[in-house]
C-alpha cells in the first residue's frame, strides 16, 4: 500500500512508526509533522543540515512522549560495538589521535539523479561529502573518540558541476584532550575506500571497509577483540530497535540528540571553511 498524501497518511490509528527516507535537508521537517502527530519517528542519515531543526525536533519528541531516532546503521555492527568496548575499557589506554579517511568516488550522473531530480547536488537538500557520504564514518569517529570540541575545516567543490562539495577536511580536537582529522571526498576515482584510525598510548586500533586491519597494544601481543561479549538479543538494525523500544521501552542505539552531534561537526566544518576561524561546538 502506498499513499503520496503525507498528512492524511498521519491521521491513521493503525501506525505507531514513521521512518523519513527523503532528501537530507527535509528529514526533521517530516519527523517534526510525524512527531505532532503523535508518531514515533526515525530518520535516516543525517538527522537533517540544520541544528536548528534537530533542535526543534528533540523538544518536539520530548514534549510528546515519542521515541526519536536517527539510523547509523554502521553502530550496529559487532566489530564496531567491540572497537567502542574495547576503547571505554581503556585497552589502548590514554586516546591520542583519530583519523577518517573516506575517499569514494561519484559521478556527476549521481547528482543530477535521485528524486526529486538533481536533489544530491543542492545545498539545500543534499549538504555535500562530508554530510551525505561521509556522514556514517564521523559519526563512528566521535562515538569511538568521544565528544567534539573545536573543528578548523575548509570545503571546497573540485570534480563535479554542483552546489555542494565534493571534498571537505577538518582538524578538529575531542574533549577528552585528544586531537583528530576527516578527510571526505567523492572525487576519488577509483574508489579508495574508507579508513578510521585510532591510537592511543598503549596501542592503535585500524578499521578499513568495515574490517579490523589492525589491532595491536603494548601489554598485550596478541590482542584480541572478541574478549568483548556482546548481548546476542540486541537490535540489528533499526527496525528491530524501534520495535523493542515501542515495545519493552528499551533506549534507541541513536536518539536525536545523540544524532544531532554529527549536523553539528559537520556544520562547523562548512562554517570554518567560510569564516577560516576555528569553530567551537556547543
Amino acid at each position: 500500500e502506498w499513499t503520496t498524501r503525507y498528512d492524511k497518511m498521519l491521521e491513521r490509528e493503525d501506525i505507531d512508526v514513521i521512518g523519513v527516507f527523503t532528501p537530507s535537508g527535509t528529514h526533521c521537517d517530516f519527523a517534526i509533522k510525524a512527531i505532532q502527530a503523535g508518531k514515533h519517528v526515525f530518520v535516516t542519515k543525517p538527522m537533517d543540515l540544520s541544528v536548528e531543526k534537530c533542535d526543534v525536533a528533540i523538544e518536539e519528541a520530548r514534549n510528546a512522549g515519542v521515541i526519536l531516532a536517527v539510523d547509523f546503521q554502521l553502530r550496529y555492527n559487532e566489530t564496531n560495538q567491540k572497537i567502542k568496548r574495547a576503547l571505554d575499557n581503556e585497552r589502548l589506554g590514554r586516546l591520542i589521535l583519530g583519523d577518517l579517511r573516506m575517499k569514494w568516488y561519484r559521478s556527476q550522473e549521481y547528482y543530477e539523479g535521485g528524486y526529486p531530480h538533481g536533489w544530491r547536488k543542492r545545498r539545500e537538500t543534499e549538504g555535500g561529502s562530508a554530510a551525505n557520504q561521509g556522514v556514517h564514518f564521523i559519526d563512528l569517529l566521535q562515538w569511538f573518540m568521544g565528544p567534539v570540541k573545536t573543528v578548523y575545516g575548509r570545503s571546497g567543490t573540485f570534480a563535479h558541476d554542483i552546489e555542494t562539495e565534493d571534498l571537505s577536511m577538518a582538524l578538529v580536537t575531542f574533549e577528552n584532550g585528544a586531537w583528530g582529522s576527516i578527510v571526505t571526498t567523492t572525487t576519488s576515482y577509483p574508489r579508495l575506500g574508507s579508513s578510521i584510525e585510532i591510537m592511543g598510548d598503549n596501542g592503535s586500533i585500524v578499521w578499513r571497509d568495515g574490517n579490523i586491519v589492525l589491532y595491536e597494544r603494548k601489554d598485550n601481543s596478541e590482542p584480541s577483540l572478541d574478549e568483548f561479549q556482546l548481548d546476542p538479543g540486541k537490535p540489528r538494525n533499526i527496525i528491530e530497535d524501534m520495535v523493542s523500544a515501542v515495545k519493552r521501552g528499551s533506549h534507541v542505539m541513536v536518539d536525536g540528540v545523540e544524532g544531532r552531534k554529527t549536523v553539528a561537526i559537520i556544520n562547523a566544518i562548512y562554517e570554518s571553511s567560510k569564516t577560516g576561524k576555528i569553530v567551537e561546538l556547543d
